[in-house]
């Protein structure tokens, strides 16, 4: 597999609850967060280390897709810093689909679950 994407962002919560978080999205129904459109679909994980966790793909049209998520205690040792790694099998999806796939992953991720811990 190659790497077509990554990004590292903080996130306010612990290790531990982002973990929680990626191993079971939407397990709180009043702070849900893996909003998906209608070209997605819910994610296996594939994975799960207390530091690790790999979905499979959120797309139909590239079932072949991984998202990498590696946790790492933040520098002050409060929060997280979680780091996504977008993988696929050769070839590489074409510009339009590769922004697309990027830019989800970072809404879903950075904005809707960080959200949900008040960040």
């Amino acid at each position: 597999m190659i790497e077509v994407g990554a990004r590292r962002r903080d996130q306010p919560a612990p290790p531990h609850v982002v973990y929680e978080a990626l191993t079971e999205p939407n397990r709180d129904p009043a702070r849900p967060w893996l909003l998906l459109l209608d070209d997605e679909r819910r994610p296996d994980v594939v994975e799960a280390e207390p530091d690790l966790v790999v979905w499979s793909s959120l797309w139909d049209r590239r079932p072949d897709a991984r998202i990498r998520f590696e946790l790492r205690r933040d520098r002050e040792g409060h929060g997280t810093d979680l780091r996504w790694v977008l993988l696929v099998e050769e070839p590489s999806p074409d510009a339009s689909l590769l922004g697309h796939m990027r830019r989800r992953i970072n809404e879903l991720v950075n904005a809707n679950l960080r959200y949900t811990f008040g960040g």
